[in-house]
Parts: structure tokens; sequence; C-alpha cells
């Protein structure tokens, strides 16, 4: 909601996952529009310094409230407390979200559900408390927007990240859903954004459980592009939310090519978007807990090129040592 184009006031801007990657940009392009911004996050710390950065840049104002988007009466009380300090809420920001690395029997039961009902439930947690609040404004059409981060991940499949894939299907599907719901509210406005690949800390501190350590694939954007985009779509829900120029293309091999897609996709995923030289070090990671001094607007793990180069080299390097110790077994049979 561009006050340029609606209001002379300041907007209300709630942002969820505001400690760390398209969360923090989001939250920072908001208050260089000088708009109130409302931070939620599990880590206090991080919310703080986000906070003093928004500030500083020009913020109408900044209330943090750490919630863990997991939990419904957290989420209730952040809202609430949105509500009671501003009145309204113009702009809802759903991008907190968590990775979990591994197959369905590797992943640990209390990480899978973790990923799910962070990204999935803690997304209809905060439709369920912010959306009466968008629908109780303006005057019975209802006012205001609740733009979900989804991924481009919501509409293919990829290998060993079951969790998050069934957790962003299922954010595409709430929008649709919540779509149809509220048409009787022409004033409230639901916006979806499906990156790519995105320079954020989120693959760092993914649980792991496979071979692999994660890295966002590319082409890889960064965060404040992701953000301009979720403001954008907070006025016009319908454009495009795709952010990623590959996105249609892998999606349409998904959609039409499934042979091919399902044939394809596991070699080029494990040289697009993993690191096979980085160690890999099983865990939770972040997911069941906030790990705050990974957090940060930008993951810095390097040039996505010279990570597939990298990769690729690593690829050869494995398969000439397969064939290398092939080869006594065979002359020994």
């Amino acid at each position: 909601m561009h006050r340029s184009r609606t209001t002379a006031r300041p907007c209300v801007v709630l942002v969820t996952g505001a400690s760390s990657g398209i969360g923090e940009a989001t939250a920072r392009l908001a208050a260089v529009r000088g708009d109130h911004v409302v931070l939620l996050a599990r880590g206090a710390d991080s919310l703080e310094r986000v906070a003093v950065d928004c500030e500083a840049l020009g913020a109408a104002s900044t209330l943090v409230v750490p919630t863990d988007m997991a939990d419904d009466s957290q989420v209730a009380a952040a809202v609430s407390a949105a509500v009671a300090r501003h009145g309204r809420l113009d702009v809802v920001v759903g991008s907190a979200g968590v990775v979990a690395y591994g197959r369905i029997p590797d992943v640990p039961v209390d990480v899978f559900d973790r990923v799910v009902s962070t990204n999935l439930l803690g997304s209809v947690n905060l439709a369920r408390h912010a959306l009466p609040v968008l629908r109780g404004q303006g005057g019975g059409e209802g006012a205001g927007s609740l733009v979900l981060v989804g991924s481009v991940i919501g509409h293919i499949a990829v290998p060993d990240m079951a969790a998050y894939v069934v957790s962003k299907w299922g954010v595409r599907g709430l929008v649709r859903q919540l779509r149809v719901d509220n048409r009787d509210r022409p004033g409230v406005r639901l916006g979806y954004v499906a990156p790519g690949g995105v320079d954020t800390p989120i693959y760092r501190q993914a649980a792991t459980y496979g071979d692999s350590v994660g890295r966002p694939p590319f082409p890889v954007s960064p965060p404040e592009t992701i953000a301009r985009r979720v403001l954008a779509v907070a006025d016009h829900p319908w454009r495009g939310g795709q952010v990623g120029v590959s996105n249609d293309a892998i999606r349409f091999g998904f959609t039409a090519l499934p042979w091919v897609y399902d044939r394809l996709v596991g070699p080029l995923f494990s040289v697009v978007a993993q690191d096979l030289v980085a160690p890999v070090v099983r865990g939770p990671g972040n997911v069941l807990a906030s790990q705050q001094d990974g957090n940060g607007l930008r993951g810095h793990q390097g040039s996505a090129l010279r990570g597939i180069g990298a990769n690729l080299v690593e690829v050869v390097r494995r398969r000439m040592a397969a064939r290398g110790s092939a080869r006594p077994q065979a002359q020994d049979s």
C-alpha cells in the first residue's frame, strides 16, 4: 500500500521472519518508505538489530514482538500488540521459514513437523489473526493486504527437500483458498510471491540429514529484489508473484514434461542447488530453535557460478574414484 497512491499517512507494515533474509529486507524497505514497521521472529536480539537499522532508515516507528509462528497463541498476541499500538494493519507479510534437507525416512519426525508447522501452519496462524483485522477495516469493504512468501519449490518437487516442498505447496494452496474465502471483502488484497534462489542465510541454517549442504540455486536474487516484489504485490496481488528468470521454465518442465523433469532434476539439483564440497554437519540447524548468530540480510555463500563449477569438478572426481575402486574388484572376480 504505497502512500503516494492511497494515503498520506505512514502505513503499518507487519513482517514475520523479520530477523533475517527476505523478511529483514522487506522491513528495511518499508522503513525507507517511512512506514510503521512491526517486526516478528523468534530471535529477540536479531529483531532489535533490525529495528535499529529500520529507525536509521527512516521508519515512522518500530515495534519488536518476538514470536514463534508455529505457536498460534504467540501469533495472536503479536497481532493484538500491533493493533493496540497502531489501531490498524495496512500490510501483513508472512515470510518466516525454515528448511530441512534429507529424505523423509532420514529427517527426524520433530524436525519434519517443525518445518511444516513453521512454514505452512505459521502462515495459517498469521491469516487466522490478521485477516479479521483487515476485513474489519474500510467501512465494510475491508482494507489492507496480506502477502505470503512461498517458493518456486511450491510448484515443483526436488530431491531431499520433502518437508520444505510439502510446506510451500501448502502455502500456495492457502493463498488461493483465502482469495476464495474473502471475495466478500474487495478491499482486502491477498498476494503471493514465489522466489527462486535468494541470497539469504536460510540454506546455511537449514537442518541437514543428507549427504551435502544446501545453497541457493542459480540464478540467485538478492533479498531486496524479493522485498520490492512483496510490497508491489501488496498493492497489486494479481501481478505475477514469480521472482526468478528460470522459474517459469522449471515449472513448465515439471508440469508439461514430467518424465524428462524427473530424470534430470536429481543430477541438475545436486550441481546447481547443493554444495558438494563443503563439509556436512548433520543436525537440526535453526529449525527447532533460533540460531541468531547466523541471522542476517544475506547468506554470503559466494558466487553461484563458482559453486556450480566446483560441484562439477567434484562430480567428476567422485566418478573417477568410483571407477578406480571398481576396477580391482572386476579383476579379482
